[in-house]
């Protein structure tokens, strides 16, 4: 019975930091976890007027359908090469700054940098989208700049072959400074006297970053690497809708466009909850996979 009574105090005591964290998972239950109902549709000849529980079932029907649609596979294509390319030139774009950066000794020059690196996250989609829009443009800014060294302006956003570059450069300038953050934090971590050694040793500052600097943050590396592959067929579809059109389909189309049009234009909300479902799937499989392949060569996991 005290034990009761004990408890009950304690809970009274810690009442404030009970409320503040049922908001967040108030959060989750409601925007995760509650939408996760709709998978039923996969599974289902959905209709609106029947809803999930009354629409009948069809089995893995709609499975099918997107496993035989030759244009799917286009867009699964397509979304793994901008994924890839991400994981090629985005990802170490943010470790390579912020070992760059961690290099800098004089602070106002470095804080200068880091503001102006940082601000780009802070814009909206739509707004990145609208500049690249005005620079691309015939008479944008780097058409301007070709004309201007004897060249011939080309109309870079209806040109398909062009469309991977520009999206992932963008991704870069708009991410690699807000993604350094995390290891630029994990360089405080790095013991100074590891470097004081080094220095006396003889060292080089080439030396001393690859032989202390990267060992020093290759745990957070893994982890983020292994946060990125559970992504690997997630694009930012937003940045996509706002610049691909018809003539880019070729290589801009990707899984979260074609579920756009097919789930919400077209009204095929069963189809699109499949490939829904797929695309996750495949997400887990290659977070599993990799989590026990880091494991294996690096110790480091996630679970």
């Amino acid at each position: 019975m005290q034990s009761v009574v004990d408890m009950k105090k304690k809970l009274y005591k810690s009442k404030a930091l009970y409320i503040m964290i049922s908001l967040p998972i108030i959060y989750f239950l409601t925007f995760h976890y509650a939408p996760m109902v709709g998978n039923l549709m996969a599974f289902q000849d959905y209709s609106i007027v029947k809803g999930f529980f009354k629409s009948p079932w069809a089995g893995f029907k709609y499975f099918g359908q997107f496993i035989g649609d030759p244009y799917f596979w286009k867009v699964f294509r397509n979304t793994l090469l901008i994924n890839l390319y991400s994981l090629l030139f985005f990802f170490p774009s943010s470790i390579i700054f912020a070992l760059l950066l961690n290099e800098l000794r004089l602070q106002l020059f470095k804080r200068f940098i880091q503001t102006v690196t940082y601000v780009p996250h802070f814009l909206s989609v739509v707004v990145v989208a609208g500049m690249l829009v005005n620079f691309l443009s015939i008479d944008g800014l780097i058409n301007s700049l070709i004309k201007w060294i004897g060249g011939e302006a080309q109309t870079f956003l209806s040109m398909p072959q062009w469309f991977r570059t520009i999206f992932i450069s963008s991704e870069i300038w708009q991410g690699m400074g807000w993604n350094s953050i995390i290891y630029l934090a994990a360089l405080t971590s790095i013991d100074p006297q590891l470097y004081e050694a080094a220095t006396m040793d003889g060292a080089s500052r080439w030396r001393k970053m690859l032989h202390i600097t990267l060992p020093g943050i290759s745990t957070v590396v893994t982890i983020m690497l292994l946060l990125t592959l559970g992504h690997m067929l997630s694009v930012g579809f937003e940045k996509i809708i706002l610049l691909y059109s018809g003539p880019t389909y070729e290589t801009a189309d990707v899984i979260q466009t074609f579920i756009y049009r097919r789930g919400l234009i077209d009204s095929d909300f069963s189809f699109a909850a499949a490939v829904g479902i797929f695309q996750s799937v495949i997400a887990f499989a290659l977070v599993v996979s990799a989590n026990q392949f880091a494991k294996k060569i690096s110790g480091t996991k996630l679970f």
